[in-house]
C-alpha cells in the first residue's frame, strides 16, 4: 500500500463513469441508453420498442378481454404467443447478425485510441445495431428455452395483472390501475433481461456466468409471485392465502428496487441458501463444506423425514429417527480414509488445493479402529435400548400436568447439565461473558510452552469433566425426555414429523445448541406451570425446539451485526485515519433514520444474509442470502508463494492443537461458519469452521502473506496488542483491568494452542564474516568438513545409499530428495539430499562474471540452422582413456572466431593452454623419490592404487575425481594444509561404522594406508584449488558468491563441476564450514576432534544449510527438518545476514473474529470487484483498519477476490 487514510477515492474517475453506465442497465434490466459516445437515435428507440413490446401484448391480451372478447385463458394464451413469436424474431435477428459479422472483414488498421465500447452503426437493423442491441445467446438450448420461457412469462404475467383480478383483490379501480401500470413495467424489466440483453446484477456470485443462469433470475422470482396467486385462485377461499397474494402484489412493484439493490440471491445461490437453511434448522443437520456433500446430505435427511411420516409406529419413528440421526451426524464419508490412517487424511492433495500437511499424532478418532468402533457402537445401541424402552413403557403415561409427569426429572437434570457445561466450557478461554471480562483462572503470562502447559492443567481436568456431560451425557439425557414427549402421539402430520425427525437429528448433530433448545423449552414450561399455552402448546415438542434453534440463530446474528454496525458507525469518526469528509454527514443521516437502520439489520438477521457496508462506509444494505462458506468455488484455492510452505508445514500440527482446544471448549461455541484468527511471529492464520457433526469438525486453514506492506503492518501491530492485553497480563489485575480494552475490536482472543510451528531468527554477520581471523579459519574447516564427507560418501556407497548423477527437472536442474536415490531398500538417508548449484551452462548463476557463464551468449538459435558439434581436447582425451566420465564442453568468449583445427571440429579456444617447456623451472625443489604415486606426474594414463589395507578399498574415491587437470607441483605446495591428523581420526571412526566389531590392528593398517591418505589429500586439495580457495579467504563477498554456488572461474572449475557428485559434495562442505564459522564465532572454538565429528553428524542429521530460493529448503521445511539456515545478502544496507528456521512447539494466539463482520466485509469486496469493478490496489475498501481488520479480511477472501498464499482443502479431524 502506497496510500493511507480517509482521502484515498472509493472509486477513480474511470471506474466512476463505467459504474454510472453499468447500474441504470441492471435497473432497466439491460437497455443501454447512457453510451458515453454520440449514437444515432434508432439505437436508442430500437431498445425502447422491444422494451415495451411485452406491455404492448399484453395489453392487446387485456383490452380484448376487459371488452369481453376473449376469456382470460384465451387472452393470455394470445398475449403468450405473440411474446413467443416476438423473442423468436429477436433470437433469429441476433443468429443472422452474429453471422454476417463473423464473415465480413473490415479492412484498415484498427484505432487503439478509440474506446473499446464504440460501435459504428450503420443502419437501424444493420449487423452492428442488432449485436449491440441483442447479443443473442452462446448456447443453443438456450435460445429455445429462453424463447419458450419468455412467451410462458408473458402469458402467466398477462393473467396475474389483469385488471378484474387486481380490483378484485384491492377494491379500488384506481388502486389496480396503479398496481397494473407498475406492474408491467416489473414484467417488461425482466423480459428484457430474459430476451434481449442481460444486465450485469449488483447480486453476483459466480465470476463468470458459464451457462447463462443470470437471465433466469428475475423471471424466476415473478414465476414464485405467480404461483402464490395461482394457490389462491384454486384453493378455495383461504384468508391467508388472500392476504398473501395482497402484499405479494404490492411486493411486485418493487421487484426492480431489489433487484437493483442486490437483495435478491442469483439462482445458484438462492438453491444453495435454501438447501442449507433447510438442512440445518428443518431437518437438523449442518452446513456443509462442498456443494455436493450438501446436495447429498439434504436429499438424505429429506428422505428421513418422508420415511418418518409414513412410519406408522411411534415406537418405530423414534428408533428410525434415532438411529439415523446418529449415522448421519457421523462424518460417513471419511471412513475409508481413516481406515487408511490419519496420512491418508492429511494425504498430497498439491499446493494448490492445500499442499500435503503432515498427519497429526496418533490419538482417538484420527483412525477408525476397534476402539472407535467399540464407542459408536455402544452408543449406537444404548441410545436405541434407552429410547424404545422409555417411550414404550412411560410415552402414554404422560399426566395432564407436565410438571409431575415423567419428563419432570429429566427436564432438571437438564438444567443442571447446561449450567455446568456452560460453566466448564467458560473457564477455557481468556475472556468470559461475551469477552468482556478476563478470565481470572486463564494461565497468565506465555514465555514458556511446558509452563503454560502445567499451568493449565486444572483447566484441562474441567475440560475432561466437560466433555463426558457434553458428549456422552447430554445426548442421552435429551433422548429421555424426546422420547417420552406426549406430541409423538400425535406425529403423522407434516409438521410434527419434521419436528422430531430434526430433534432426534440435532441431539448428535449439535449436542451444545441441542442443549440450550431443550433448556429454553424447559424454561417456558416452567414459567407457565400447571396453565395451558394454547398457541404453543399444540405445536409439539419438535417443532417448539425448530422455532426456539431458529430464534436464537437470527437473534445472535441480529446481536452480531449490530455490534459490526456499531463499530463502524463509531471508527468512522474516532479513528482519524478512517474519518472521511462525509462522515459527519453519514452518521447524522445514521442517527435520524435509525428505525431504518434497525429494520436493516433485522431484515438481514432474519433471511440469514450478510450486513453489507457500502465500500465499508456506515452506509449499510442487505447482501442477498448466500451459504455460510460466502463463496462458490471448491475449498483450498489460494495464491501459493515461496512462503505458502511455512504454512503447509504448520496445518497438520495446528489441524491436532485445534482437535484438542475444540473438544475442550477453549474456542468457545462451534458454529459452522466461524472464523478464528491464529498469530504466531510474522505468521497470519485464518481458520473457518465449514461442517460440525458428532465427534467430528471440518475446517479451512488458511495462511496470509508474509510481506510487510504499510497496511498489513498496522493491522498486525493491532493484533498483537489484542493478544497482549489478554495473554500478556500482569499477575495481579484491578478492578479497572479485568475488562477487555478491545472489545469493539473485531478480535477477540480465545486461546493459546501449542504447536510444532518454525521459528525464524534473523542475524546480521557484522563482526563475524569480514573478521580476518574467522576467514582465515574457514579454509582448514573446509578441508575437516570435505574429508568427513568424502569418508561418509565412501561409507554410503558401501552400504548402498548414493545420489544419482543425472538431474532431473525442476528450477535449475534441481531434484528433490526422494528423486536423487539409485539404489535403496528402505527410506533415503538425510544425507542424500542434492545442494543445488546456479552455474549458467554448468548449472551456475547466469550472472556469474566466469568464462563458463558466456555459454549464454552462443547463437543456438541461428538462422542457418544448427552447427555440428565441437569437442573440446579433455572431451577428446577423456573418449580415448576407457573409465572416464565425460567432461562438459567449454563455452567460448563472446566475439570470438573459432577455427577448425587438425582435432577435427574442436575448437581451438578449447584446447588446453600450452605449458613452458621446462616444468620444473621456478619451483621448489622436490624428493621424487618420495613422491607418492598419486603426485607423481603422469600426464598419461592413472596409475594403479597400491592400497596396503584390504579395507581401503571401502573408501576408494571414483577414478574420475582423480583427473584433476592441475599441475601435480600445485598440490604439493598446498599438500601442508591436508589434516593428516583430522583424517586418521575420522577414517578411525568411519571404520568402526563400516565393518562394526573392528580389530585395533585393522584400524591402526586402516590408518596408516599412505596410498588412501594421498588419494583423499588430492581430491580434497584439487577441490579446494577448483573453488579459489588455495590462499586464505579475505572477501565476505567471495565467501557468499561460493556460499551461492556462483563459483567465479578457474582452473580445475570445468572439472569439479563435470562430476555432479564431488560438486555437491565441495559444495556442501563449504557451506558446511561457513555454518561452524557462525557457530564458533557465536559460541567459542571447537575444543577436541571428537566435538567436531559430532557437529558435522549434526549438521548433516539434523540440518538443512543453503539457500531460501532452493527446492531443498522447501522439501527440508515440508519433511520438517529440526534446523534451517541460510546465507544471504542485504543490497539496501549493504550487510550480510543469516537466517535460521527452529522447528519447535511454540503457542500460537487463537482468537475469535467477528463472523457478520467478515461476511459483511466479504460481501462489500464480492460487490465492489465483480460489479463495480473497483479492482483499484489502493482503494478505500483495502485500507488499513485496526478494528475492523479490513486488509487482513480481504487477504483471506477466496481468489479471485482474495489472495491467501496457503489454503488447505476441507480438513476433517475429531473432537471427541
Amino acid at each position: 500500500m502506497v496510500r493511507m487514510g480517509p482521502d484515498v477515492p472509493l472509486l477513480n474517475e474511470y471506474k466512476q463513469e463505467f459504474f454510472w453506465k453499468r447500474f441504470p442497465q441492471t435497473v432497466l434490466g439491460g437497455p443501454r441508453f447512457k453510451l458515453g459516445y454520440c449514437a444515432p437515435p434508432y439505437v436508442y428507440v430500437n431498445q425502447v420498442v422491444l422494451f415495451l413490446t411485452p406491455w404492448l401484448f399484453g395489453g392487446i391480451g387485456t383490452l380484448l378481454c376487459q371488452l369481453q372478447l376473449l376469456q382470460e385463458l384465451h387472452a393470455t394464451v394470445l398475449s403468450g404467443m405473440l411474446m413467443f413469436g416476438a423473442a423468436a424474431g429477436v433470437q433469429a435477428l441476433a443468429l443472422y447478425a452474429a453471422q454476417r459479422s463473423g464473415t465480413v472483414e473490415r479492412l484498415g488498421a484498427p484505432n487503439i485510441l478509440v474506446d473499446e465500447e464504440d460501435v459504428e452503426f450503420t443502419h437501424f437493423v444493420s449487423p452492428e445495431t442488432v449485436q449491440f442491441i441483442a447479443p443473442g445467446k452462446r448456447f443453443g438450448l438456450n435460445v429455445v428455452l429462453h424463447t419458450m420461457l419468455a412467451g410462458v412469462l408473458c402469458g402467466f404475467g398477462t393473467w396475474y395483472v389483469f385488471l378484474g383480478r387486481l380490483t378484485a383483490l384491492y377494491g379500488s379501480i384506481g388502486i389496480s390501475l396503479v398496481v397494473f401500470v407498475l406492474s408491467w413495467v416489473t414484467l417488461c424489466i425482466a423480459e428484457y433481461s430474459l430476451i434481449v440483453n442481460t444486465a450485469t446484477e449488483t447480486a453476483t456470485f459466480q465470476a463468470q456466468d458459464t451457462y447463462e443462469i443470470t437471465p433466469l433470475t428475475r423471471p424466476l422470482y415473478i414465476f414464485i409471485f405467480i404461483a402464490v396467486d395461482v394457490a389462491d385462485r384454486f384453493s378455495g377461499p383461504v384468508p391467508e392465502l388472500q392476504l398473501a397474494s395482497q402484499i405479494l402484489h404490492v411486493l411486485f412493484l418493487f421487484l426492480p428496487l431489489l433487484w437493483a439493490l442486490g437483495i435478491l440471491p442469483p439462482l445458484d445461490a438462492l438453491l444453495l441458501w435454501g438447501m442449507e437453511q433447510a438442512l440445518v434448522f428443518g431437518l437438523g443437520g449442518s452446513p456443509m463444506s462442498s456443494n455436493l456433500r450438501l446436495l447429498l446430505m439434504f436429499g438424505i435427511s429429506a428422505g428421513v423425514a418422508v420415511c418418518n411420516y409414513f412410519i406408522p409406529s411411534t415406537l418405530g419413528v423414534v428408533l428410525f429417527s434415532i438411529s439415523t440421526g446418529f449415522l448421519l451426524s457421523l462424518d460417513l464419508s471419511q471412513i475409508g480414509t481413516l481406515r487408511r490412517g490419519p496420512r491418508a487424511a492429511f494425504g498430497d492433495r498439491g499446493l494448490r488445493r492445500g499442499g500435503s500437511p503432515p498427519p497429526p499424532p496418533s490419538s482417538f478418532g484420527w483412525t477408525l479402529g476397534c476402539r472407535e468402533l467399540l464407542l459408536y457402537l455402544s452408543l449406537f445401541l444404548v441410545a436405541m435400548a434407552e429410547a424404545g424402552l422409555l417411550h414404550y413403557f412411560l410415552g402414554s403415561a404422560q399426566s395432564q400436568s407436565w410438571v409431575t409427569g415423567p419428563q419432570a426429572p429429566v427436564s432438571y437434570l437438564l438444567l443442571i447439565l447446561f449450567g455446568c457445561c456452560w460453566a466448564l466450557r467458560e473457564i477455557q478461554g481468556a475472556y468470559v461473558f461475551g469477552g468482556v471480562f478476563l478470565n481470572p483462572l486463564y494461565p497468565k503470562g506465555m514465555s514458556n510452552v511446558q509452563t503454560f502447559k502445567q499451568r493449565n492443567r486444572g483447566l484441562y481436568i474441567a475440560a475432561a469433566i466437560r466433555r463426558v456431560l457434553l458428549y456422552l451425557v447430554s445426548p442421552f439425557a435429551m433422548i429421555a425426555f424426546l422420547s417420552m414427549d406426549k406430541s409423538l402421539h400425535l406425529l403423522h402430520r407434516v409438521s410434527l414429523s419434521v419436528g422430531f425427525t430434526r430433534a432426534f437429528r440435532v441431539v448428535w448433530q449439535n449436542s451444545e445448541d441441542a442443549l440450550l433448545q431443550m433448556v429454553v423449552v424447559v424454561l417456558v414450561r416452567l414459567a407457565a406451570g400447571n396453565n395451558t399455552l394454547p398457541g404453543w402448546d399444540n405445536l409439539g415438542t419438535g417443532v417448539q425446539l425448530l422455532l426456539v434453534g431458529l430464534l436464537i440463530d437470527r437473534l445472535t446474528q441480529f446481536l452480531t451485526k449490530l455490534k459490526f454496525t456499531l463499530t463502524v458507525l463509531v471508527t468512522s469518526w474516532t479513528e482519524k485515519k478512517q474519518r472521511r469528509q462525509s462522515a459527519g454527514t453519514l452518521l447524522a443521516l445514521n442517527a435520524s433514520l435509525c428505525p431504518l437502520l434497525l429494520a436493516v439489520v433485522t431484515l438481514s438477521a432474519l433471511l440469514s444474509a450478510p450486513l453489507l457496508p457500502l465500500f465499508t462506509l456506515p452506509i449499510f444494505l442487505v447482501g442477498f442470502p448466500r451459504p455460510q462458506r460466502s463463496w462458490p468455488g471448491p475449498v483450498g484455492t489460494a495464491c501459493p508463494c515461496p512462503d505458502s510452505i511455512f504454512y503447509q508445514q504448520m496445518s497438520g500440527s495446528l489441524a491436532s492443537a485445534l482437535r484438542t482446544a475444540f473438544a475442550r471448549g477453549s474456542l468457545g461455541s462451534l458454529a459452522p461458519g466461524s472464523h478464528f484468527l491464529g498469530r504466531f511471529q510474522d505468521r497470519m492464520v485464518w481458520i473457518m469452521i465449514l461442517e460440525r457433526g458428532y465427534g467430528y469438525c471440518t475446517v479451512n486453514i488458511k495462511g496470509l502473506e508474509l510481506q510487510e506492506t504499510s497496511c498489513h503492518t498496522v493491522e498486525a501491530r493491532r493484533v498483537d496488542e489484542v493478544f497482549e492485553a489478554a495473554f500478556e497480563r500482569p499477575e495481579r489485575l484491578g478492578f479497572t483491568q479485568g475488562f477487555n480494552l478491545h472489545w469493539g475490536n473485531a478480535l477477540t482472543p480465545c486461546a493459546a494452542l501449542a504447536v510444532r510451528v518454525y521459528s525464524d531468527a534473523r542475524n546480521v554477520l557484522s563482526g563475524i564474516i569480514d573478521s580476518h581471523d574467522n576467514l582465515r579459519k574457514l579454509q582448514d574447516d573446509f578441508l575437516k568438513a570435505l574429508v568427513w564427507l568424502l569418508l561418509r560418501y565412501c561409507v554410503q556407497k558401501h552400504k548402498g545409499f548414493l545420489w544419482s548423477n543425472e538431474e532431473g527437472p525442476g528450477v535449475g536442474g534441481r531434484r528433490s530428495q526422494s528423486s536423487q536415490l539409485v539404489q535403496t531398500t528402505c527410506n533415503p538417508p538425510a544425507e542424500a539430499v542434492m545442494v543445488e548449484s546456479n552455474v549458467s551452462s554448468l548449472r551456475f548463476r547466469q550472472d556469474s562474471s566466469s568464462l563458463t557463464s558466456f555459454g549464454d551468449w552462443s547463437d543456438e538459435d541461428d538462422l542457418f540452422g544448427p552447427q555440428p558439434a565441437r569437442r573440446t581436447v579433455a572431451l577428446v582425451t577423456a573418449e580415448a582413456q576407457p573409465g572416464h566420465t565425460a567432461l562438459q564442453t567449454g563455452a567460448s568468449l563472446p566475439g570470438s572466431v573459432e577455427m577448425d583445427s587438425l582435432f577435427e571440429n574442436m575448437a581451438l579456444s578449447a584446447l588446453q593452454p600450452l605449458q613452458p617447456l621446462g616444468l620444473g623451472i621456478g619451483m621448489p625443489a622436490v624428493d621424487k623419490g618420495r613422491i607418492s604415486e598419486v603426485f607423481r606426474e603422469s600426464p598419461g594414463s592413472l596409475p594403479q592404487l597400491n592400497f596396503n589395507c584390504p579395507q581401503s578399498e571401502v573408501f576408494n574415491l571414483p577414478t574420475a575425481w582423480r583427473t584433476v587437470p592441475l599441475l601435480p607441483s600445485r598440490l604439493l605446495q598446498l599438500r601442508s594444509l591436508f589434516p593428516e591428523d583430522w583424517f586418521r581420526f575420522t577414517l578411525g571412526r568411519f571404520g568402526h561404522a563400516v565393518q562394526g566389531e573392528t580389530s585395533e590392528d585393522m584400524t591402526k593398517a586402516l590408518k596408516e594406508d599412505d596410498a588412501l591418505k594421498e588419494l583423499h589429500a588430492q581430491v580434497a586439495l584439487s577441490c579446494l584449488i577448483s573453488l579459489g580457495a588455495e590462499s586464505a579467504f579475505t572477501s565476505p563477498s567471495y565467501v557468499y558468491r561460493l556460499y551461492c554456488g556462483d563459483i567465479p572461474w578457474t582452473e580445475g572449475l570445468d572439472w569439479l563441476s563435470s562430476s555432479k557428485e564431488l560438486y555437491q559434495l565441495a559444495l556442501r562442505a563449504f557451506r558446511f564450514s561457513f555454518k561452524l564459522l557462525f557457530d564458533q564465532a557465536s559460541l567459542g572454538p571447537m575444543e577436541s576432534p571428537e566435538e567436531f565429528f559430532s557437529t558435522l553428524e549434526e549438521y548433516e542429521r539434523d540440518w538443512y544449510i543453503g539457500l531460501v530460493t532452493e527446492k531443498g529448503w522447501h522439501d527440508s521445511v515440508l519433511q520438517e527438518k529440526p534446523f534451517l539456515f541460510s546465507l544471504g545478502h542485504d543490497l539496501a544496507m549493504g550487510t550480510y545476514t543469516g537466517r535460521v528456521l527452529s522447528l519447535q512447539e511454540q503457542l500460537v494466539q487463537v482468537g475469535r473474529l467477528n463472523g457478520e463482520g467478515v461476511r459483511g466485509q466479504w460481501a462489500n469486496l464480492s460487490w465492489e470487484l465483480l460489479y463495480a469493478t473497483n479492482d483499484d490496489e489502493e482503494r478505500y475498501s483495502i485500507q488499513a483498519h485496526p478494528f475492523m481488520l479490513r486488509n487482513l479480511t480481504v487477504q483471506a477472501a477466496d481468489p479471485p477476490l482474495g489472495y491467501p498464499i496457503y489454503s488447505s482443502a476441507p480438513l476433517h479431524f475429531p473432537c471427541l
